[in-house]
């Protein structure tokens, strides 16, 4: 039987590659998908998968290259949404390209994305949708202001798609990392040694995508204690408030 096809999106390092691997272990072919041409190839020819250039935030370059990829598989079983990019700073000192860039790439691209590929997941089906999130779409914080911000559309987007998409025979799965250690995101040196002590690799985020897929679960949190700062949010929002707020550079007076 020939192997299921799989899409993931930000597949030249990180979280992105780490799933490929996964998926590939588990009998997957993947199509890799990101920006960088040199460092996509090489995972690709070590999953033995193919791979895409595009930048998500482009919706007419996810256009092209969805019509690409259905093209040579006009079937899929798996878009895996993960592309994204760091936004460290608060609102009001931001840049305010990055600020664009950030929700172009974060929230956008994901539903750009779907769009795209949804015929070849209709065809695949039963098929899924994995949308990589973050703990920060769901507590928002001062000091990652634009970057919270686009996970919490992306989170809202992927919550809201659910029943739509389950009608269609497509399963969403949402998974919400903590602090991971990646290239684009590097933590443990930016990070009290206390604080980086509960920084995860990227590999924990792939299994967990693998284990959404197979085990049907809705929503991933890795690791799973991470839930319990969501539910702080929820249940007291002045003190997450007032932690974000010392979180914050002092303001010259």
């Amino acid at each position: 039987m020939a192997a299921r096809v799989a899409v993931v999106t930000g597949a030249s390092s990180g979280i992105g590659a780490a799933t490929a691997r996964a998926l590939a272990a588990r009998g997957w072919r993947c199509v890799l998908v990101a920006r960088r041409a040199e460092r996509l190839r090489a995972v690709a020819e070590e999953v033995g998968g193919e791979f895409e250039i595009c930048d998500v935030a482009d919706r007419a370059a996810v256009e092209r290259t969805a019509g690409a990829i259905a093209e040579r598989h006009p079937a899929l079983g798996l878009l895996v949404n993960n592309a994204g990019i760091p936004g460290r700073a608060d609102f009001l000192t931001a840049d305010p390209e990055r600020i664009e860039a950030v929700v172009r790439v974060n929230y956008l691209g994901s539903v750009w994305m779907l769009r795209a590929l949804l015929p070849a997941l209709e065809a695949g089906r039963p098929a899924h949708v994995v949308n990589v999130v973050s703990v920060a779409g769901a507590v928002a914080t001062g000091s990652s202001g634009p970057y919270s911000a686009s996970k919490h559309a992306q989170l809202a987007f992927s919550r809201s798609i659910v029943p739509a998409l389950a009608a269609r025979g497509i399963a969403v799965h949402t998974v919400l990392p903590g602090l991971v250690e990646t290239e684009g995101f590097p933590q443990r040196g930016q990070l009290p040694p206390l604080v980086g002590r509960v920084v995860v690799e990227p590999e924990a985020v792939a299994r967990a995508v693998v284990a959404a897929v197979e085990r049907g679960r809705r929503e991933t949190w890795v690791p799973r204690w991470y839930r319990a700062f969501a539910f702080a949010q929820a249940f007291a929002p002045g003190a997450v408030v007032r932690a974000g707020a010392r979180a914050l550079p002092r303001k010259p007076t």
